[in-house]
């Protein structure tokens, strides 16, 4: 017998990464979508009466949900009972924000957020499903404080990071000791679309408000570890960012140059990088691209138009591997960053929790 689908709610679920988590969410094997909940100015209104001129995607809203009624995030009680599982992708005030991810929580409903307002939570982990699911043991002492038997916290990492930081993962053995990244950021990283944006049309703009402190920092949670009721921060390897805003309209790109405390050779770190096959890879998540890591060998690639969509936007993209001059090797690296870095990583993450029994 088939095991009952989890019934899902979405947060926000008129914005961009909203309505990607609507599109992706539309058939999957674990989940169905019942619930959309957005903002004041939605609330009230049929799904489609909602995003009328607001609709950002290249794929149509599914057509079953065009006349679902989108409740207000002020309307918990009347929404949350029948949900199993909720994702977040909302735009509020971080106190407002931190206060709603944590009551849908304590309505013991388990919630993956895409948003940065718990990522420095001392007890909510931020996943990356290919490198650090370990971190899930947090949740048993993250439930003890929240009073709860099932609902929880667990948050995604800022999209720039799951640009470049899987194509360090295979590498961490070699000891990183340095990391400096340059991202070029597309402006859907922003909510926006290039036509409807006219200072950004043939122009580059070097500043993303708050951008490179998370480029930085949360790799370090990522990479660090869970200690009795709280996750400790790595002191290695220590990254510089400078991140801009360019004008594409889908993924981010990221140039790295990477220093090593032990020496590796080129094509040990190909193969590596060919030979990585992470947990969800391994057990077949319906979202885990196949493969995670893809290798470009042309001198030109990585780019935007051609390899944002590798793996149906959720695989990582690498090319331009050399030697440098003051580091010790340099790459790029390009995602999508409203599938893999934003919606499809949050629904990847919520398909290993599926599988490893979180959402029982």
């Amino acid at each position: 017998m088939s095991k009952k689908k989890i019934r899902v709610a979405v947060i926000g679920a008129t914005g961009y990464v909203g309505q990607r988590f609507v599109t992706l969410l539309e058939g999957h094997p674990f989940f169905d979508l019942q619930v959309l909940v957005a903002g004041p100015k939605s609330k009230g209104k049929t799904y489609q009466q909602a995003c009328q001129g607001r609709w950002k995607l290249e794929l149509p809203m599914p057509q079953r949900l065009e006349d679902t009624l989108v409740y207000g995030t002020d309307e918990l009680d009347q929404w949350c009972e029948g949900v199993d599982l909720a994702f977040c992708a909302v735009d509020m005030d971080k106190a407002a924000l931190i206060a709603l991810e944590e009551r849908i929580a304590r309505q013991e409903i388990p919630l993956v957020s895409n948003n940065s307002a718990n990522r420095w939570t001392r007890d909510v982990p931020i996943i990356i499903p290919e490198i650090n699911s370990q971190h899930f043991a947090i949740l048993e002492s993250q439930k003890k404080r929240l009073g709860t038997q099932r609902g929880f916290l667990v948050a995604k990492p800022n999209c720039s990071v799951q640009t470049f930081l899987p194509a360090l993962e295979p590498l961490r053995d070699f000891g990183l000791e340095k990391v400096f990244v340059s991202t070029y950021q597309a402006v859907s990283g922003a909510g926006r679309r290039l036509e409807d944006w006219p200072e950004m049309q043939g122009n580059v703009i070097p500043f993303i408000s708050g951008e490179e402190k998370k480029t930085e920092e949360e790799p370090l949670k990522i990479w660090g570890r869970v200690e009795g009721d709280h996750i400790v921060r790595s002191d290695q390897p220590i990254i510089s960012s400078q991140c801009t805003r360019v004008a594409v309209q889908e993924g981010h790109l990221a140039n790295v140059w990477v220093k090593f405390r032990e020496p590796c050779e080129r094509e040990e770190i190909l193969r590596r990088w060919r030979d990585y096959c992470p947990l969800p890879q391994a057990l077949g998540l319906p979202s885990a691209p196949q493969p995670f890591l893809s290798y470009r060998e042309e001198a030109d690639r990585p780019q935007p138009q051609l390899d944002t969509l590798s793996c149906k936007g959720m695989g990582i993209t690498m090319g331009r591997l050399r030697e440098d001059s003051i580091y010790d090797y340099k790459f790029s690296c390009l995602s999508s960053n409203t599938i893999r870095g934003a919606a499809g990583g949050a629904i990847l993450t919520a398909e290993l929790l599926y599988k490893q029994g979180y959402l029982d």
